[in-house]
Protein backbone atom coordinates (compact mmCIF):
# COMPACT_ATOMS: atom_id res chain seq x y z
CA UNK A 1 0.00 0.00 0.00
CA UNK A 2 1.36 3.36 -1.01
CA UNK A 3 2.17 5.97 1.57
CA UNK A 4 -1.04 7.83 0.64
CA UNK A 5 -3.26 4.75 0.93
CA UNK A 6 -3.32 4.61 4.72
CA UNK A 7 -5.31 7.04 4.99
CA UNK A 8 -8.47 5.75 3.37
CA UNK A 9 -10.18 2.52 2.77
CA UNK A 10 -8.84 2.94 -0.74
CA UNK A 11 -6.71 5.19 -2.85
CA UNK A 12 -6.19 5.88 -6.61
CA UNK A 13 -3.98 7.72 -8.43
CA UNK A 14 -5.00 8.81 -12.66
CA UNK A 15 -3.76 10.78 -15.09
CA UNK A 16 -5.89 11.27 -18.32
CA UNK A 17 -5.10 13.59 -21.68
CA UNK A 18 -7.99 15.03 -23.49
CA UNK A 19 -6.92 16.02 -26.86
CA UNK A 20 -8.81 18.51 -29.13
CA UNK A 21 -9.40 16.36 -32.07
CA UNK A 22 -10.41 12.78 -32.16
CA UNK A 23 -7.73 9.88 -31.41
CA UNK A 24 -7.13 7.52 -34.11
CA UNK A 25 -9.02 4.96 -33.49
CA UNK A 26 -8.57 2.02 -36.09
CA UNK A 27 -8.42 -1.50 -34.85
CA UNK A 28 -4.58 -1.45 -35.51
CA UNK A 29 -3.37 1.64 -33.98
CA UNK A 30 -5.28 0.46 -30.43
CA UNK A 31 -4.42 -3.05 -30.30
CA UNK A 32 -1.07 -2.20 -31.04
CA UNK A 33 -0.83 0.38 -27.79
CA UNK A 34 -2.34 -2.20 -25.89
CA UNK A 35 -0.34 -5.10 -26.42
CA UNK A 36 2.58 -2.69 -26.03
CA UNK A 37 2.00 -1.78 -22.81
CA UNK A 38 0.31 -5.41 -21.73
CA UNK A 39 4.51 -6.24 -22.69
CA UNK A 40 5.45 -4.29 -20.10
CA UNK A 41 2.31 -5.08 -17.71
CA UNK A 42 1.83 -8.93 -18.59
CA UNK A 43 -0.95 -8.73 -15.59
CA UNK A 44 -3.53 -6.28 -17.52
CA UNK A 45 -4.99 -9.25 -19.19
CA UNK A 46 -8.87 -7.98 -19.30
CA UNK A 47 -9.45 -6.00 -22.50
CA UNK A 48 -13.16 -4.72 -23.38
CA UNK A 49 -15.15 -2.04 -25.09
CA UNK A 50 -17.62 0.22 -22.97
CA UNK A 51 -19.34 2.36 -25.75
CA UNK A 52 -18.20 3.08 -29.73
CA UNK A 53 -14.40 4.26 -29.70
CA UNK A 54 -13.91 3.79 -26.22
CA UNK A 55 -11.58 0.29 -24.91
CA UNK A 56 -10.27 -0.64 -21.56
CA UNK A 57 -7.28 -2.70 -20.82
CA UNK A 58 -7.35 -3.25 -16.65
CA UNK A 59 -5.92 -5.80 -14.41
CA UNK A 60 -8.31 -8.32 -12.21
CA UNK A 61 -9.95 -6.23 -9.88
CA UNK A 62 -10.51 -9.34 -7.22
CA UNK A 63 -7.50 -8.46 -5.13
CA UNK A 64 -8.34 -5.06 -4.50
CA UNK A 65 -4.72 -3.15 -6.21
CA UNK A 66 -4.96 -2.85 -10.04
CA UNK A 67 -4.27 -0.81 -12.89
CA UNK A 68 -5.67 0.28 -15.94
CA UNK A 69 -6.05 2.28 -18.79
CA UNK A 70 -8.16 3.45 -21.39
CA UNK A 71 -8.55 5.17 -24.55
CA UNK A 72 -11.46 7.19 -25.74
CA UNK A 73 -12.32 9.11 -28.87
CA UNK A 74 -10.47 12.24 -27.19
CA UNK A 75 -8.88 10.98 -24.32
CA UNK A 76 -6.36 8.73 -23.17
CA UNK A 77 -6.28 7.88 -18.99
CA UNK A 78 -4.10 5.72 -16.89
CA UNK A 79 -4.90 4.33 -13.87
CA UNK A 80 -3.89 2.53 -10.57
CA UNK A 81 -6.09 1.09 -7.81
CA UNK A 82 -4.65 0.95 -3.99
CA UNK A 83 -0.62 1.31 -5.84
CA UNK A 84 2.10 -0.26 -3.69
CA UNK A 85 3.76 2.76 -3.80
CA UNK A 86 3.19 6.45 -5.40
CA UNK A 87 6.39 5.12 -7.64
CA UNK A 88 4.64 1.88 -9.18
CA UNK A 89 1.46 4.39 -10.31
CA UNK A 90 3.97 7.06 -11.66
CA UNK A 91 6.28 4.57 -13.70
CA UNK A 92 2.80 3.03 -15.31
CA UNK A 93 1.93 7.06 -16.17
CA UNK A 94 5.24 7.58 -17.36
CA UNK A 95 5.41 4.46 -19.65
CA UNK A 96 1.47 5.37 -21.11
CA UNK A 97 2.40 8.88 -22.24
CA UNK A 98 5.91 8.94 -22.82
CA UNK A 99 4.17 6.01 -26.05
CA UNK A 100 1.43 7.79 -26.07
CA UNK A 101 2.78 10.48 -29.06
CA UNK A 102 4.11 7.61 -31.57
CA UNK A 103 1.65 4.43 -30.39
CA UNK A 104 -1.87 7.15 -30.79
CA UNK A 105 -0.15 10.31 -32.59
CA UNK A 106 -0.80 12.09 -29.03
CA UNK A 107 0.35 15.65 -29.90
CA UNK A 108 1.44 18.23 -27.31
CA UNK A 109 -0.12 20.94 -29.88
CA UNK A 110 -3.54 19.20 -29.69
CA UNK A 111 -3.88 19.09 -25.65
CA UNK A 112 -6.80 20.57 -24.35
CA UNK A 113 -6.49 19.15 -20.77
CA UNK A 114 -3.63 17.25 -18.86
CA UNK A 115 -5.03 15.80 -15.33
CA UNK A 116 -3.40 14.14 -12.21
CA UNK A 117 -5.98 12.96 -9.65
CA UNK A 118 -6.18 11.67 -6.31
CA UNK A 119 -8.87 10.01 -4.95
CA UNK A 120 -9.78 8.35 -1.57
CA UNK A 121 -12.77 6.69 -0.46
CA UNK A 122 -14.16 5.86 2.91
CA UNK A 123 -16.46 3.39 3.84
CA UNK A 124 -19.38 5.10 6.83
CA UNK A 125 -22.77 3.87 7.29
CA UNK A 126 -24.57 7.21 8.40
CA UNK A 127 -25.16 10.59 6.92
CA UNK A 128 -22.00 11.79 4.22
CA UNK A 129 -23.36 15.00 4.86
CA UNK A 130 -23.25 15.58 8.55
CA UNK A 131 -20.10 14.02 9.19
CA UNK A 132 -18.59 16.44 6.55
CA UNK A 133 -20.38 19.59 8.39
CA UNK A 134 -18.97 17.85 11.82
CA UNK A 135 -15.21 17.26 10.59
CA UNK A 136 -15.20 20.92 8.47
CA UNK A 137 -17.36 22.90 9.98
CA UNK A 138 -19.76 25.59 8.37
CA UNK A 139 -19.49 29.57 7.89
CA UNK A 140 -21.53 31.22 10.30
CA UNK A 141 -24.42 31.66 8.74
CA UNK A 142 -24.49 28.24 7.03
CA UNK A 143 -24.21 26.86 10.67
CA UNK A 144 -27.15 28.72 12.36
CA UNK A 145 -29.47 27.77 9.27
CA UNK A 146 -28.50 23.91 9.93
CA UNK A 147 -29.05 24.64 13.12
CA UNK A 148 -33.19 25.61 12.95
CA UNK A 149 -35.44 22.98 15.18
CA UNK A 150 -35.72 19.57 13.67
CA UNK A 151 -33.97 20.40 11.06
CA UNK A 152 -31.68 17.60 9.19
CA UNK A 153 -28.69 17.46 6.99
CA UNK A 154 -29.56 17.13 3.23
CA UNK A 155 -26.60 18.41 1.57
CA UNK A 156 -22.89 19.84 2.14
CA UNK A 157 -20.23 19.43 -0.47
CA UNK A 158 -17.68 21.79 -0.35
CA UNK A 159 -15.48 22.29 -3.22
CA UNK A 160 -12.23 24.72 -3.65
CA UNK A 161 -11.01 25.48 -7.13
CA UNK A 162 -7.90 27.59 -7.06
CA UNK A 163 -5.32 28.82 -10.04
CA UNK A 164 -1.49 27.81 -9.71
CA UNK A 165 -0.11 30.04 -11.86
CA UNK A 166 -0.77 33.39 -13.23
CA UNK A 167 -2.34 32.81 -16.58
CA UNK A 168 -5.02 30.52 -14.73
CA UNK A 169 -3.57 27.76 -16.84
CA UNK A 170 -2.45 25.22 -14.08
CA UNK A 171 -5.35 24.43 -11.61
CA UNK A 172 -6.09 22.62 -8.23
CA UNK A 173 -9.49 21.39 -7.26
CA UNK A 174 -10.52 19.96 -4.62
CA UNK A 175 -14.40 18.19 -4.38
CA UNK A 176 -16.04 15.93 -1.76
CA UNK A 177 -18.95 13.31 -3.62
CA UNK A 178 -20.56 12.08 0.00
CA UNK A 179 -23.38 9.65 -1.38
CA UNK A 180 -26.55 9.88 0.94
CA UNK A 181 -29.54 11.62 -0.45
CA UNK A 182 -33.33 12.17 1.14
CA UNK A 183 -34.35 9.10 0.96
CA UNK A 184 -31.56 8.09 3.72
CA UNK A 185 -32.44 10.64 5.72
CA UNK A 186 -36.18 10.44 5.45
CA UNK A 187 -36.11 6.66 6.95
CA UNK A 188 -32.57 7.07 8.76
CA UNK A 189 -31.40 4.20 6.81
CA UNK A 190 -28.14 4.32 5.55
CA UNK A 191 -26.54 1.80 3.28
CA UNK A 192 -22.49 1.17 3.71
CA UNK A 193 -21.74 3.33 1.05
CA UNK A 194 -18.34 5.60 -0.11
CA UNK A 195 -17.39 8.95 0.66
CA UNK A 196 -15.21 10.00 -1.58
CA UNK A 197 -12.50 12.89 -1.65
CA UNK A 198 -10.73 14.52 -4.68
CA UNK A 199 -7.66 16.43 -5.87
CA UNK A 200 -7.68 17.27 -8.96
CA UNK A 201 -4.38 19.31 -10.68
CA UNK A 202 -5.59 20.24 -14.36
CA UNK A 203 -3.15 22.02 -17.07
CA UNK A 204 -5.22 23.60 -19.84
CA UNK A 205 -3.80 23.80 -23.51
CA UNK A 206 -0.83 23.13 -25.67
CA UNK A 207 2.27 21.83 -24.15
CA UNK A 208 5.17 24.09 -24.99
CA UNK A 209 8.03 22.84 -27.51
CA UNK A 210 10.70 22.55 -24.65
CA UNK A 211 8.03 20.26 -22.30
CA UNK A 212 6.64 17.14 -22.77
CA UNK A 213 3.73 15.22 -21.66
CA UNK A 214 5.71 13.46 -19.23
CA UNK A 215 7.50 16.55 -17.54
CA UNK A 216 3.92 18.25 -17.56
CA UNK A 217 2.54 15.18 -15.27
CA UNK A 218 5.49 15.00 -13.36
CA UNK A 219 4.84 18.81 -12.55
CA UNK A 220 1.21 18.38 -11.99
CA UNK A 221 2.09 15.42 -9.61
CA UNK A 222 4.59 17.47 -7.70
CA UNK A 223 1.90 19.99 -7.26
CA UNK A 224 -0.44 17.68 -5.96
CA UNK A 225 1.79 15.56 -3.52
CA UNK A 226 2.18 18.70 -1.44
CA UNK A 227 -0.78 19.65 -1.56
CA UNK A 228 -1.40 16.69 0.10
CA UNK A 229 1.33 16.47 2.73
CA UNK A 230 0.90 20.14 3.45
CA UNK A 231 -2.80 20.47 3.46
CA UNK A 232 -4.78 18.13 3.21
CA UNK A 233 -3.59 14.59 5.12
CA UNK A 234 -3.35 16.90 8.35
CA UNK A 235 -6.59 18.64 7.81
CA UNK A 236 -9.11 17.01 6.01
CA UNK A 237 -8.04 13.14 5.90
CA UNK A 238 -7.05 12.31 9.00
CA UNK A 239 -9.52 13.91 10.16
CA UNK A 240 -12.38 12.22 8.51
CA UNK A 241 -10.60 9.09 8.81
CA UNK A 242 -10.75 9.21 12.64
CA UNK A 243 -14.60 10.75 12.96
CA UNK A 244 -15.29 7.45 11.18
CA UNK A 245 -13.64 5.24 13.48
CA UNK A 246 -15.24 7.13 16.57
CA UNK A 247 -18.50 6.80 14.79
Amino acid sequence: MSEYGTFSDDFYNTVSLKTEMPLPSSRESVMHFFEQLQKCYPELSNFYGREPNEYVLEQDKEQGDYRWASVEKNRISSGYVNPPTMEDAIQQHQLIFDSAPHLLSASKLDCELLTVMFGFDFTYRGNHHQLLADVLGMPPVMERLAGIDQSKMLSYEPMLQIALDEDCRVQARISIDPRTNAYHVKTSEFPEEQLSVFLHLRRYGSIAADESFVSTIEMLMNKGREILEDHLIEHLLQPLQQHIAIK
